[in-house]
């Protein structure tokens, strides 16, 4: 099909379809599959060329999972997970990408997808119980279901400083990196943001670049990635052990488990010895273990100080400049309240004589002139910039989609004091409307492979479940969707994740409300509430 050429589909499929996806990554792939399996029709609309979603636009220089490729991958068919083989512990973005289009010709999903293609609106009709989607490119779709794949850090923030326009060089954004390749060699760079996108991009770009400097406004804490090639050997092991891998990961919190197993004791219950032992063993690990480290670090002041202080020496003994390293050394948050990092060298990259940390907290950035960038009154003379900036995470992409549902009822408005859904899932007066991993749920804090699956495996248990009993709609009710945010934000109170200026906070957006964005009791708490509701009918949705 011509991805060029606005196409309703409405020549081999019923007038009403069965559901639209928006958004073609993991969640949304994954969704096709089912609907497809299910006998339903249904298509799916993605802003991209292609299917990968965050793994299609992202790919800047040194973008990669950050924990292990065999836990960051589908469970829904044991054939799949055999026959695909990673080539590294932690795959980098070229080889996700190729896994998903694999994925989705093997199910032979990309005939349901239409790319180059963006929601702009979705409007419920109450007299018809039905969605109204329509696209950029002139499509008007009519669905009974509308199942919003569009991904936690899917709108980047804009570039906030003035002058782009003056600046004789080239701008670049990692979260809209070029196909082509970027030639770094002889250039002066700039790279703005010390977030998770930089840490991995900076070593690589310093190592071509004539001069690199870093414009740092917030230090983020960040841990060795430990990547490295995977071999024959240890694949079929682990392809061995699928089964009690999967097992070991729904019953956990955070979906981490294949290196190293979850710690159930307190940091403070046992001795200093011990303490830095499992910080020891983490630490070398690489990726994401902390996640699943002792029970009471993110809970306890005194608990979490042991393992910030841990990760301050460990950050100081690889920066040779004392004053460097007290830049990069974060001081006024715990170790987790921010998102946590992982890194091929960022650190000793500082110790590069071609690379320069330039503090923009003390001193901002005032604008982007025609020679680079302007830091108070001195101008960083640049060829090149590149904004790592960050994302209006888990909400702005949802919100910037015309939404309406029951009497007009805007989505905007719904969410203007911040989100509100049932589970994170399915928000009061929106019938039929459904978010994979967002706001109210454990999203980005737990495996993001394996919580879009449970997601739209709920949904598709509630599709079919309006279809056995003879039912139209289904929509959380206003007090069990009150009483769901008032938990999310009483849980958050009792972590320390509200001491962090951050996305999860909603922090990086000005005029966007302070709340705690995922849902952190952790995934088995939320799956047990989830598999509650359903197993009882649903008692806290209407279903008409």
């Amino acid at each position: 099909m011509d991805a060029s050429a606005p196409d309703d589909r409405s020549s081999n499929r019923s007038a009403i379809h069965d559901a639209v996806v928006v958004g073609a990554g993991f969640a949304g792939i994954y969704a096709l599959y089912r609907l497809r399996k299910a006998g339903l029709a249904a298509i799916g609309f993605e802003a991209g060329e292609g299917v990968g979603g965050t793994w299609y636009w992202n790919r800047y220089p040194g973008a990669a999972c950050d924990f292990e490729s065999i836990e960051y991958s589908y469970s829904f068919d044991e054939a799949l997970q055999q026959e695909w083989q990673w080539t590294t512990r932690m795959a980098r973005q070229p080889e996700i990408l190729a896994y998903l289009n694999h994925v989705t010709d093997r199910y032979d999903l990309r005939r349901d997808i239409q790319f180059s293609t963006r929601v702009v609106s979705a409007h419920f009709d109450d007299a018809t119980c039905l969605w109204t989607v329509c696209s950029d490119r002139g499509h008007r779709i009519t669905a009974r279901h509308v199942v919003m794949a569009t991904g936690c850090l899917s709108t980047p923030k804009p570039i906030e400083y003035p002058g782009a326009d003056s600046f004789k060089g080239q701008i670049l954004r990692t979260a809209f990196w070029p196909k082509e390749a970027v030639d770094f060699r002889g250039k002066r760079v700039g790279v703005v943001g010390t977030g998770s996108s930089a840490i991995q991009a900076i070593p690589i770009i310093a190592e071509q670049a004539a001069h690199l400097t870093v414009f740092q406004r917030t230090p983020n804490f960040s841990i060795p990635a430990g990547n490295g090639p995977l071999s024959d050997d240890e694949a079929a092991r682990q392809k061995a052990g699928y089964a009690d891998l999967r097992a070991r990961e729904w019953d956990s919190d955070v979906g981490i488990c294949a290196k190293l197993a979850p710690e159930t004791r307190k940091a403070l219950e046992v001795t200093a010895e011990e303490r830095e032992a499992e910080y020891e063993k983490r630490w070398a690990a690489g990726g994401l273990y902390f996640y699943c480290s002792f029970v009471d670090l993110l809970v306890d002041k005194a608990a979490n100080r042991t393992l910030t202080e841990f990760a301050q020496r460990k950050i100081r003994a690889k920066i040779k400049d004392p004053a460097v390293a007290e830049l990069l050394v974060p001081k006024d948050y715990p170790f987790g309240a921010k998102r946590i990092c992982a890194d091929s060298g960022y650190y000793e990259t500082y110790n590069r004589d071609n690379v320069k940390l330039v503090d923009v907290k003390s001193t901002p950035i005032r604008a982007i002139t025609p020679e680079g960038l302007k830091v108070g009154d001195t101008v960083h003379a640049l060829d090149m910039i590149i904004f790592a900036t960050g994302f209006d995470a888990m909400t702005g992409t949802l919100l910037n989609i015309d939404i309406r549902g029951r009497a007009g009822k805007r989505f905007s408005e719904h969410w203007q004091d911040g989100p509100r859904s049932l589970y994170g899932i399915m928000p009061s007066g929106f019938p039929n409307l459904y978010i994979t991993t967002g706001p109210g749920s454990p999203s980005v804090l737990y495996n993001m492979v394996l919580g879009n699956e449970y997601h739209v495996n709920w949904i598709m248990d509630c599709i079919e479940h309006l279809a056995r009993t003879g039912h139209r709609t289904i929509e959380a009710k206003p007090e069990p969707e009150s009483a769901w945010r008032e938990t999310v934000n009483a849980i958050g109170k009792m972590t320390l994740f509200g001491e962090a200026s951050s996305w999860y906070m909603g922090d990086n957006v000005p005029g966007k409300p302070r709340v705690i964005l995922p849902y952190l009791g952790g995934f088995r708490s939320y799956k047990q509430a989830c598999d509650t509701e359903a197993a009882s009918g649903y008692p806290n949705f209407e279903i008409a």
